[in-house]
């Protein structure tokens, strides 16, 4: 899965992969962030729907949705985005400029906090996918509740 640190090339701001109380790691700011920046590009092999179906690993997911049948594999040439987790009240945005998808802070973003994401998964069961990022006004989910398809990550596969 490739070396667990933050390509300084894609975050003009300094970023660290440590445990997470989310889950597992987690990308944290080591510095303050203000609001409306640049934070992180997520970067990865560009593979086919189909191709990250048959890479899919129900455990882990470091599948990125870009482009009709285009998903970015940050397992594979990653830039440490791919640590960043699911929050229903996240501190970062997904855009896509370009053809980069970049992360950009969603409010000012204190030294030591957690970058976090939406992940907006669709099409899938909600009770597949239990969320855990605590937040006073958690939705219990990583799928979306409403349609909004700006960034979302692309949903783990399940084994059965």
């Amino acid at each position: 899965m490739g070396a667990r640190v933050i390509n300084a090339k894609y975050a003009p701001y300094r970023l660290e992969i440590r445990r997470s109380r989310i889950h597992r790691l987690g990308v944290f700011a080591r510095q303050r962030i203000p609001h409306g920046r640049k934070v992180i590009e997520y970067e990865g092999e560009r593979v086919t729907t189909q191709e990250a179906q048959r890479r899919g690993n129900p455990n882990l997911n470091y599948m990125f949705a870009f482009a009709k049948n285009v998903i970015i594999d940050g397992s594979r040439g990653g830039t440490g985005a791919q640590y960043i987790n699911h929050s229903c009240a996240p501190n970062l945005r997904a855009r896509k400029v370009f053809g980069h998808m970049l992360f950009f802070s969603a409010r000012a973003i204190q030294k030591g906090e957690e970058l976090t994401l939406d992940y907006k998964y669709r099409g899938v069961k909600k009770d597949d996918y239990p969320c855990a990022c605590g937040a006073p006004r958690c939705r219990g989910t990583l799928v979306e509740d409403r349609r909004d398809t700006r960034g979302r990550r692309a949903p783990r596969q399940s084994t059965a």
